[in-house]
């Protein structure tokens, strides 16, 4: 199955981490003034999995989770927002699931992240071999499962798994330096699963780091497109060039006024590919993922704000854009 066949296919397996958000309330409140948070999904790979719903695809979302109240909190989120969770195991002992405390306001945002220990870095290479790849169209993983073992191992395996099934593998960047033993550990990983994909999405800094310096990312992005990968290369406020079969096609964003900087990433990716999977042309998918981001970071939290896909007709038939 080729990349576009596997998007419109429009089922989904998500490789990758869920937590739990708890973010200040009201909108500006900086977390240490807060006396009220609200809490809710999290994650990179389960906001991708709840976005992708809430815009008409079918998720599931293979990970661990702590066998705990927090873990628990997150598999029931997971199922209010539609999301199959058939493929997600609870790991008992001193493993725990990741927590983010943030705030909704721009100037000195802060993102406050435990991850000590953290339950989605255990998962096996016999979870992956237990995931029915025939139930799916494509594969999805961000790259944070790929600063620990055993779900650095154990996510390479799903690769070949999906590869024998004959799923197109698409990967989201996604570096979090936080998360990784050094740099150029991260480097040589990212750049082994970039080169495993099908479909390539990060924005410059990240193709920046994984070619050695930002001013070369662009570069490392044509290197990989030249080798027959669609790859997508965010800019932040100059928009996205998306280089597939010879093209660059630019695209720019929908200005609004964010709340907060988080989940604009996880957002563009489920709106591209829905969009994509509903039948849309690869440069106005590209323009309704911008717009997914930008209804995101408009709101507080992160899967929640996150578009349905009435949400989504209706803020492009109200809102003037995109930026050029």
């Amino acid at each position: 199955m080729n990349l576009m066949n596997g998007i419109k296919g429009n089922r989904f397996a998500v490789f990758g981490r869920a937590g739990m958000d708890m973010f200040a309330d009201p909108v500006g409140v900086k977390s240490e003034d807060a006396v009220t948070f609200r809490a809710d999904l999290g994650g990179s790979s389960a906001n991708i999995c709840a976005g992708l719903v809430k815009l008409g695809s079918a998720s599931a979302l293979v990970t661990s989770v702590s066998d705990d109240a927090v873990g628990r909190f997150c598999l029931n989120r997971l199922k209010d927002y539609g999301v199959d969770t058939a493929y997600i195991r609870s790991v008992g002992g001193e493993a725990r699931t990741s927590l983010a405390v943030y705030e909704s306001c721009i100037e000195n945002f802060q993102n406050v992240i435990y991850r000590n220990g953290a339950a989605d870095f255990q998962v096996t290479e016999d979870d992956m071999d237990a995931v029915d790849y025939s139930a799916f169209s494509a594969l999805i993983t961000a790259g944070t499962v790929f600063a620990s073992e055993p779900s650095r191992s154990a996510t390479f395996r799903a690769f070949e798994n999906a590869r024998k099934a004959g799923l197109p593998v698409i990967f989201d960047i996604d570096y979090r330096p936080y998360s990784w033993p050094s740099p150029q550990v991260a480097s040589d990983v990212l750049s082994r699963a970039g080169a495993e994909s099908d479909l390539i999405v990060g924005n410059d800094e990240e193709f920046g780091f994984m070619a050695g310096g930002i001013e070369r990312g662009l570069d490392k992005a044509r290197e990989l497109a030249a080798e027959g990968r669609m790859v997508v290369y965010k800019m932040g406020q100059e928009g996205a060039i998306t280089l597939v079969d010879g093209q660059e096609i630019r695209t720019g964003i929908y200005p609004v006024t964010a709340v907060k900087p988080n989940g604009a990433g996880d957002s563009f990716l489920a709106g591209f590919l829905a969009s994509l999977a509903s039948g849309h042309h690869l440069g106005d998918a590209v323009l309704r993922g911008s717009a997914c981001a930008s209804i995101t970071v408009s709101k507080p939290g992160c899967a929640g704000a996150m578009p349905t896909t009435a949400e989504l007709e209706a803020f492009l038939a109200s809102h003037p854009g995109p930026s050029e």
